[in-house]
């Protein structure tokens, strides 16, 4: 077992006993001890009382978080003629039809967010089985799939975060940067637990929200009290 460092060690130390804190107290406590030499990503895990493997308990959706996320996002656009010209516009950093599907069942992928006017969605619908494992296939419900481009790419490029059930019903994603003041990231984080409250599926039973927790890129996690993150 490899031996851990002082510091790392320290920031595990510093959450020994902590557990079920306010969304203050966690974001407090978490950027109290980070301590990696870059900008860490804040992160949110949910455990969810669903199991996503049934149509009617899949949980998925979008949520524009208030302060933006802090990272930079690549966006893809499948579009032809002027809709082409409005992703550009709009900051598409990968416009294409035909050429773009070819590149990327050539392996080149080098963007985070994938775009289509549904007229695209035949050339799309051949790259599945490579966007849909990496969550980058377009899709109508989370607004992917549309023919106002501009608003869709902006709203990529401006702190836009897909959410969507994993095995074992849990849904994870990046809320901001460790440099984000406090009150910046509580409002993000009750912003995202929000979003995936209000997506809850007809066919879940039970507790919906069962565990949620916050952490740094490389820092130890904190559970968060699921009361005081939910905001109706």
């Amino acid at each position: 077992m490899a031996k851990l460092g002082k510091r790392t060690r320290a920031a595990r130390e510093a959450f020994v006993g902590k557990e079920d804190l306010t969304v203050e107290e966690a974001v407090s406590l978490i950027k109290a001890n980070a301590n990696a030499k870059f900008d860490e990503t804040i992160e949110i895990a949910m455990n969810l009382g669903v199991d996503p493997r049934h149509a009617d308990q899949m949980v998925r959706g979008v949520v524009g978080l208030p302060n933006g996320t802090g990272k930079s996002v690549r966006v893809a656009v499948f579009a032809r003629g002027p809709k082409a010209d409005e992703a550009q516009a709009a900051g598409a950093d990968i416009v294409g039809a035909e050429d773009l599907m070819e590149a990327i069942q050539g392996g080149k992928i080098d963007f985070d967010r994938c775009i289509a006017t549904p007229d695209m969605m035949p050339i799309v619908g051949r790259l599945g089985k490579v966007l849909g494992p990496r969550n980058l296939m377009p899709n109508p419900k989370v607004g992917t799939v549309t023919m106002d481009i501009k608003e869709a790419v902006e709203a990529a490029k401006g702190g836009q975060v897909q959410f969507k059930a994993e095995k074992g019903g849990v849904v994870h994603a990046g809320i901001g940067k460790l440099s984000f003041d406090e009150a910046k990231l509580v409002e993000n984080v009750r912003a995202f637990v929000g979003a995936v409250s209000k997506a809850k599926p007809t066919g879940s039973k039970g507790a919906y929200m069962k565990k949620i927790a916050l952490s740094s890129t490389m820092g130890p996690g904190v559970t968060v009290e699921v009361d005081n993150a939910v905001t109706e």
